[in-house]
């Protein structure tokens, strides 16, 4: 790909969703991109690229960001943040609080919130109204969230007592297969944000905030915008979790440090 039809690519996606494209990504871009010009038998870059910008659907500018979107997640990754969000919710429940709001800005495929969901359910000490929202900006992958099914081998970091609890194990040819049951699927509503184009549409006084290694992609205005977003969506005392190879450091205003990548709005 030419440098120049390349930076092309790149304006469009930071103008797009906000990902921030290093010369170093060359090689990723053209490889995630020649999918989808097999598919519309286009050989040429630029000539892809006109095909984008052309289309008045949007339909390929989607097809382009999911590509170019990167979605690597499991079951209780950085498990640590779910001891801490159990703590937040034995709390909640102690004090009387009669509802949670839970918003997982980056869902991916579904491990996130189910996840969430399901330490919510094994921490609480009485009912409490939920609402766990669960976002992503690709299409493809909120498609798979809402579907709810995984590999074996996706659900080998759950806890086998949990696994058996809210996941059915497929039979057949589907033996490899595991689904979250509709109880668990039916606590987390899927919508598509794009974080980089606030505001979003989704009320304030969030009590929790997941917004985990996605902005390690975004460049420091945008980090620092989106930030400023999540300290005004979250209620007093509310919790932001971000990544823990990601730093909030000269991005916030009114968050105070719980621990390493935990936040609590003062």
């Amino acid at each position: 790909m030419e440098k120049a039809v390349f930076d092309k690519f790149r304006s469009l996606i930071f103008e797009t969703c906000g990902i921030f494209l290093t010369e170093q990504k060359e090689a990723l871009v053209t490889a995630r991109i020649s999918k989808r010009m097999r598919a519309l038998s286009v050989s040429d870059y630029d000539r892809y690229f006109h095909a984008v910008v052309s289309d008045k659907s949007g339909n390929e500018l989607r097809e382009l960001v999911n590509a170019i979107s990167t979605n690597v997640t499991h079951f209780f990754r950085e498990a640590r943040h779910f001891d801490v969000l159990a703590d937040l919710v034995r709390k909640a429940s102690s004090n009387g609080q009669r509802s949670l709001r839970i918003w997982c800005a980056a869902c991916s495929t579904g491990e996130e919130p189910y996840t969430i969901a399901m330490a919510v359910l094994e921490a609480m000490t009485r009912p409490l109204e939920l609402e766990i929202i669960a976002s992503d900006i690709s299409t493809k992958v909120l498609q798979i969230a809402k579907f709810g099914v995984y590999r074996e081998q996706d659900v080998r970091t759950v806890p086998a007592p949990l696994l058996k609890k809210y996941f059915q194990k497929g039979v057949g040819r589907a033996a490899q297969l595991y689904r979250v049951k509709q109880t668990l699927r039916n606590m987390v509503s899927y919508r598509q944000i794009n974080l980089s184009t606030p505001p979003y549409p989704i009320e304030g006084n969030q009590d929790v905030i997941f917004c985990r290694n996605v902005m390690i992609y975004f460049n420091h205005d945008l980090r620092r915008n989106l930030v400023h977003h999540f300290e005004q969506m979250l209620r007093p005392q509310g919790h932001l979790f971000v990544g823990m190879a990601e730093s909030l450091t000269g991005v916030h205003r009114n968050l105070t440090t719980v621990e390493p990548s935990v936040y609590r709005r003062g």
